[in-house]
């Protein structure tokens, strides 16, 4: 872990937050509890006891293993229905098929990204292919709902294939830690997902004892999940580890250490840095359908148990029952 690296950090633009900019102070470090999803694969909730209106445009996060699966036992979710916002899923080790009754799909392994514009409403299904499930084998991810406006919750749905290859990648001054921007920008520097709230997401690994500060817009929320290590956040230094997040104030920076000694088994600080402008709309949620109003939930429901949301094909080798050889 993880896929996408470089041999020589300094060879890549170098980011810093610039003199005078404003620390964002750690308002609060949580815990994220553990449980399963779909069909039985383990997660943490990365943003469990989070007030919303530090999340927002943010919903929710799952870290998806880190698990090595036997033979037999790789899982994922049966189909189900989504409205009104965007799920995107992150592969930073291992192997998911994905596809969605707008026509939508693909196959995303390591360092890859699916980004689903759920927008008003279809069916998906994600699972592991025939041959993972046949051979076992390593299965690490993140999966985050990031909310749309009202204006764009009954939108056409739409379907973005971000290959690894694609990310921006920067690197600290030092050349001690690694940033793969997914999407958004940060200091200038864009990523390729296109998202319609605007957001900043960004993969960093940090060498033992290096440290990052990062320029980050004012307007922005800030966020800071650990997948894996050991480190402290702010410039206050407030320790954090694996399944833990951190939230920040406002401010136009923020600061992330790695401790100077990591585990074996994780030998570097992982994290993932999220931004985002906060809608500030009311939301109704429930289950897969995030709206403005009870009204908009209820129609939700109906509409998808009308068959108004698409209907299950039978393409790519996936049916109702997950892969099929």
């Amino acid at each position: 872990m993880p896929a996408v690296t470089v041999e020589n950090p300094l060879t890549l633009p170098r980011v810093t937050a610039p003199e005078g900019a404003s620390a964002r102070p750690v308002l609060a470090v949580t815990t994220a509890p553990q449980g399963f999803e779909g069909e039985g694969f383990p997660v943490r909730r990365a943003f469990a006891g989070i007030n919303y209106k530090y999340l927002d445009p943010f919903i929710m996060m799952d870290q998806m293993g880190e698990v090595e699966y036997a033979p037999g036992e790789p899982k994922g979710t049966p189909w189900h229905p989504h409205r009104g916002f965007e799920t995107v899923t992150y592969i930073i080790d291992g192997i998911f098929d994905h596809q969605d009754s707008n026509g939508g799909g693909g196959t995303i392994t390591n360092g890859d990204t699916q980004w689903m514009t759920a927008g008003s409403g279809l069916l998906h299904i994600e699972a592991p292919p025939e041959s993972l499930v046949v051979s076992g084998g390593l299965f690490h991810g993140l999966q985050l709902w990031v909310n749309l406006p009202a204006r764009d919750k009954m939108m056409a749905p739409r379907y973005q294939d971000i290959r690894s290859g694609s990310v921006q990648l920067l690197t600290s001054p030092d050349g001690g830690a690694l940033m793969r921007v997914i999407a958004g920008e940060l200091d200038g520097h864009e990523g390729p997902g296109v998202t319609h709230t605007p957001i900043t997401m960004v993969h960093a690994t940090l060498a033992p004892g290096a440290e990052i500060t990062l320029p980050w817009r004012e307007e922005f929320n800030g966020l800071a999940y650990v997948l894996a290590g050991r480190g402290s956040v702010g410039a206050e230094r407030r320790p954090a580890h694996a399944g833990q997040t951190a939230v920040f104030g406002e401010g136009g920076s923020l600061t992330v250490r790695a401790d100077e000694k990591q585990d074996s088994h994780t030998p570097d600080l992982e994290v993932v840095l999220l931004g985002g402008q906060p809608i500030r709309e009311p939301m109704a949620h429930y289950g897969p359908f995030v709206m403005n109003t009870r009204a908009e939930l209820e129609q939700a429901f109906e509409d998808f148990q009308k068959g108004r949301l698409g209907t299950i094909p039978a393409v790519h080798g996936m049916t109702a029952s997950g892969p099929q050889g």
